[in-house]
């Protein structure tokens, strides 16, 4: 088999702010080992997706009569791209493709959380609490995660409290980055803080260091109004591909300025394919793949640096129903996509799709545990302790190891 064998140990709550972006403001952050700025990005596709869809297991003997009229191959009209000749991928991921080939992207099949139930509510908040099972909905792992990252150089003292500077963008800030950081509510049309005090307190730190994004903000307090050297005119939602990279790449040219957040999560809609499949997700996919375009673009040089993670509540069922689809499942894929990210190859420990290896005779069987993917994205690129991922990122994870070697 040609896939990479890494042996890891194996709903969202919608926030109180209708802004699609938030902005936390704090110091910069340092890699231990390294001289790098890192840029961590989150991707979540809410409603499930079908990862046998997105990267097909063509070079498995029981694909292809699973999956019946679905199934996809390497020839013929609509065929798969290439990736490493077992497995294919979706040929709406061109972008993606072509970071895979370049080694700055990666694909981690048969991966999920440690939900093994149904439900998008609580497995949107497994997802994003970093917790074992459902029930917490106060904070997510990324804004836990702020917390424990080293911190570098300050860019203002007096915005320190909350630890590294975090943006999210969603049609609410998602639960995975909500927690104490202030934040500041910006869309493509406005610009609001959340935090009314935070408003002085930014207005002096780029009145000091850049006085366009001074008179931006300045002008989005007073007139809910946001100039237009960040501003688009709105294309869509976040389920739509127009919506998906215009969300990309605003959250892209914040993330990119020096004295921008470092840390970002974005939320993408619609991923829960009952029906007519292959039309909807081929749609999906393509904004998604826009969207990781977007950022390459915008990031500028500090692209090199920037670790990108899109990830979503659980899979979808092995057999595709009686309305050219598929319903709730368990193991999914995830994606990996950046200048830091060690590309070129699939992570994972496959299961195989016999009757007997299926998850409960129905899904693909979960063997990766998406927490050690980013346990290891967060010691290696951001410099995060693992026993502070155990303590305070990811309780109940002592045998969740950090998968080493996938940032470079």
């Amino acid at each position: 088999m040609l896939c990479e064998h890494l042996n890891p140990t194996r709903r969202s709550v919608l926030g109180a702010s209708g802004a699609l972006f938030a902005w936390a403001f704090a110091p910069r952050f340092v890699k231990a080992a390294q001289a790098r700025d890192p840029r961590f990005i989150t991707i979540i596709l809410r409603g499930a997706l079908d990862g046998l869809t997105a990267v097909p297991p063509i070079g498995d003997p029981d694909y292809s009569g699973l999956r019946g009229d679905m199934a996809m191959s390497f020839q013929g009209e609509n065929a798969a791209l290439p990736l490493d000749g077992y497995f294919g991928l979706h040929p709406a991921l061109g972008n993606f493709q072509r970071l895979f080939q370049s080694g700055q992207a990666a694909v981690v099949h048969a991966s999920a959380t440690s939900y093994r139930d149904r439900s998008h509510f609580d497995g949107q908040d497994v997802l994003e609490s970093g917790f074992p099972a459902p029930g917490h909905v106060e904070t997510g792992w990324l804004n836990r995660l702020m917390e424990v990252i080293p911190r570098g150089e300050a860019l203002n003292p007096g915005l320190g409290k909350g630890g590294v500077g975090g943006l999210s963008v969603g049609a609410t800030a998602p639960l995975v980055i909500r927690g104490k950081a202030p934040l500041l509510g910006w869309s493509p049309a406005v610009l609001r803080p959340a935090d009314a005090d935070l408003a002085p307190r930014l207005a002096d730190l780029y009145g000091e260091r850049d006085p366009v994004l001074a008179a931006l903000l300045a002008e989005g307090v007073a007139t809910g109004k946001i100039a237009s050297g960040l501003g688009m005119r709105s294309k869509g939602g976040p389920g739509d591909p127009d919506g998906m990279e215009q969300m990309a790449r605003g959250a892209a040219r914040l993330l990119s300025h020096p004295e921008g957040p470092r840390i970002a999560a974005l939320a993408f809609e619609g991923w829960d394919t009952h029906a007519q499949e292959t039309a909807r997700l081929a749609k999906l996919l393509q904004g998604l793949d826009r969207s990781l375009a977007a950022f390459e673009q915008e990031m500028g040089p500090v692209w090199k640096d920037t670790a990108i993670l899109v990830v979503t509540e659980f899979g979808r069922t092995a057999r595709t129903n009686g309305t050219e689809g598929t319903d709730h499942g368990t193991a999914t894929t995830a994606f990996l996509a950046g200048g830091a990210i060690k590309g070129g190859r699939v992570i994972a420990d496959w299961p195989g799709l016999k009757e007997k290896q299926l998850y409960e005779a129905r899904d693909l069987a979960p063997t990766t545990d998406i927490r050690g993917i980013i346990k290891g994205i967060s010691v290696d690129l951001l410099g995060a302790s693992p026993e502070r991922l155990v303590a305070s990122v990811f309780p109940g994870s002592e045998n969740v190891a950090p998968v080493r070697g996938v940032i470079v």
